[in-house]
């Protein structure tokens, strides 16, 4: 083991000691939504208030309000949240509690023997409902003709204060402290060896993880990297005009296109009242991104979004979601950290944060680095076949 390995090792321990609970019982899960929290919801979408509009600025003023309306309409009229509820509970899940906080969890376990244990993370305005098109292709190649070689043991955390985590129950939940959790969970489950992929937050964490847990993490897939464009001129002038241009892009997006992650940043408090009051008002804020953030060629699943929405309205996680702002606001330093671990990286042209392979290789061992003509920020639901082709061919070599 090199030094940097043993001394995130070192670290490892120690923040996993620090975590031991009295309660690391792990408790079998189900989701099952109240009637009258679905009557609620139903009354309230009735009774929306909508807001004028400028004529003829499409998305220039942010989501339209024709848009919404019929978006609202077809989940009023339409969307089954039973239906989706009964899809999502076909995943085994699991809560446990860890540094004080619930942690909800799927823990979808391969029929292959030798599978490999993949923990997934996410960040906002996602949940554990991205991943529902990619878990039965990773967990059973076999049965769609592949190899079962291929095979993982996949777990998706509700990342602390999303989802059926719940709300956390007090602030300082910066990266490091998720980064430990989901190492603490991992050993709780018994995996002594396994990989991480993470997209948008989940692309700070699962590099963290690696650096943090090296000696248990074999490899580390990301998509959705978050990371600062050079500032230096020096190294602005080394890029070649393929590079110069991705810089620009994500330069643009930095300055016009993250309002909403510098109100959450700054004031999560006062925007979470009006969101934790109105559906309408959260499926706006949620849609915002998904929409803006996606491949335009690709039709937008409508259910998927609807119950990811409904996953954040329903467990009244919006507010403390947002917190995750401001509370790791300067870990994106984070992601130039130095680590050896394996890293594989796809990119896919429609995310707005499209990282640099030479910068990213002054620090990140990589290993596997994709580029794919179609896809944004969301791909585990815009391009799934993608996702789950890139994932077995990047841990194949890691087994």
């Amino acid at each position: 083991m090199n030094d940097c390995c043993a001394s995130a090792s070192s670290q490892s321990k120690v923040a996993v000691s620090s975590m031991e609970s009295a309660d690391a019982a792990i408790r079998p899960f189900r989701i099952q939504v109240l009637e009258t929290d679905l009557d609620d919801l139903r009354d309230r979408l009735v009774r929306t208030r909508w807001p004028d509009e400028p004529a003829d600025v499409g998305w220039d003023y942010g989501v339209p309000l024709g848009y919404l309306k019929e978006l609202v309409d077809y989940w009023q009229s339409s969307y089954d949240w039973r239906k989706h509820e009964t899809r999502l509970n076909e995943f085994a899940q699991f809560t446990t509690t860890i540094d004080g906080q619930n942690l909800h969890f799927l823990h979808v376990r391969s029929p292959e023997r030798d599978a490999l244990p993949v923990v997934i993370t996410y960040g906002w305005p996602s949940s554990i409902v991205d991943f529902m098109k990619i878990i039965g292709p990773l967990i059973n190649p076999r049965a769609q003709g592949g190899d079962p070689a291929d095979a993982f043991h996949v777990v998706v955390p509700s990342i602390p204060g999303f989802g059926f985590s719940g709300p956390t129950q007090d602030s300082g939940w910066n990266l490091d402290r998720h980064t430990a959790a989901m190492a603490e969970l991992m050993r709780r489950l018994g995996y002594q060896r396994y990989g991480a992929h993470g997209g948008d937050f989940g692309s700070l964490i699962s590099p963290a993880l690696g650096r943090l847990d090296c000696d248990r993490v074999v490899g580390v897939h990301v998509v959705g990297l978050l990371t600062q464009p050079p500032r230096d001129p020096d190294e602005l002038r080394s890029l070649n005009d393929f590079e110069r241009n991705r810089v620009e892009k994500v330069t643009r997006w930095m300055r016009k296109g993250r309002g909403y992650a510098l109100i959450q940043a700054t004031q999560p408090q006062t925007l979470a009242y009006g969101l934790s009051d109105s559906p309408v008002g959260l499926l706006a804020w949620l849609t915002a991104p998904f929409t803006e953030y996606s491949d335009p060629n690709i039709p937008l699943d409508r259910d998927q979004l609807l119950s990811n929405v409904m996953l954040y309205w329903l467990t009244g996680t919006v507010g403390s979601s947002s917190r995750l702002f401001k509370e790791t606001g300067r870990d994106l330093a984070s992601a130039r950290e130095p680590s050896t671990v394996p890293t594989g990286m796809a990119v896919f042209p429609f995310d707005p944060l499209l990282p640099i392979r030479s910068v990213v290789e002054r620090t990140q061992n990589i290993v596997h680095w994709s580029e794919f003509d179609r896809g944004g920020h969301f791909p585990a639901m815009e391009v799934p076949d993608l996702l789950v082709d890139d994932l077995r061919q990047f841990f194949r070599r890691l087994r």
